[in-house]
């Protein structure tokens, strides 16, 4: 989107890392413009500018003007950016110089507008599952973003990036399929069924004692046939007698 600001830059005699800490200290980052058929000129910028522009409404997609002191005023876009990964801070810019009469290819963050009929009445969810989508336009034509009405969505029901309205010379690039938002029903987590304590019947001998009651039993058996064959020879002397 074309924005009425001007940024002021001066153009860079040196660099390397020594002069770019200098600049820094001196309120300054380096910067460099290139494009349009041009050679790249090695800039420097106030970073605050830089940062307005970043958190504006159209943030990267912001065409402004870039003012080189001894040069001509030329149309740009930020299109890069280093910043401290500590503090922050910017530590250096890219700019490239915009040709107004050529179109540009440009991602555009999606909006959804309204309440989903779907979730009052019918209990379900709105997702939103494309957050930006790719068009191709003029400079001047470059929107801050797109709405698309979700109102009368129900469960079941998506809004698709070709329902998006376009003017001007916008052309859309992404799929015109691609689902923007849709509205989905929840899904309830069944909780386990409490498993149905087992009570043995009355009298009847519990499943794992089993195995101890057979043993127990073998052994008894085993015991009496011991005393059988120590009472018999002791009963067979006796008759002899």
């Amino acid at each position: 989107m074309r924005r009425d600001v001007t940024v002021a830059a001066e153009v860079r005699a040196s660099r390397g890392k020594n002069e770019a800490r200098r600049m820094r200290v001196a309120g300054k980052i380096p910067a460099v413009v290139y494009g349009a058929f041009k050679d790249p000129v090695s800039i420097a910028v106030d970073p605050r500018a830089i940062r307005k522009i970043v958190h504006s409404e159209s943030g990267f997609n912001t065409i402004f003007d870039l003012a080189i002191e001894g040069s001509d005023t030329t149309p740009v876009m930020l299109v890069d950016r280093q910043v401290d990964p500590v503090h922050g801070r910017l530590l250096h810019v890219d700019f490239k110089r915009i040709d107004l009469a050529k179109a540009l290819k440009v991602s555009i963050p999606v909006h959804a507008e309204g309440e989903a009929k779907g979730i009052k009445l019918e209990g379900g969810l709105l997702e939103l599952v494309t957050r930006f989508v790719e068009i191709e336009c003029l400079p001047d034509d470059i929107p801050e973003h797109f709405t698309v009405d979700v109102t009368e969505l129900m469960i079941g029901q998506a809004k698709r990036a070709k329902e998006i309205t376009l003017s001007g010379s916008m052309k859309l690039l992404s799929p015109g399929e691609a689902v923007i938002a849709h509205v989905v029903a929840l899904r309830v987590e069944e909780e386990p069924a409490a498993e149905a304590a087992v009570t043995p019947e009355a009298g009847a001998a519990p499943v794992a004692g089993e195995p101890e009651v057979i043993k127990k039993g073998k052994k008894e058996e085993e015991g009496a046939a011991a005393e059988e064959k120590g009472k018999k020879p002791a009963e067979e002397k006796g008759k002899k007698k």
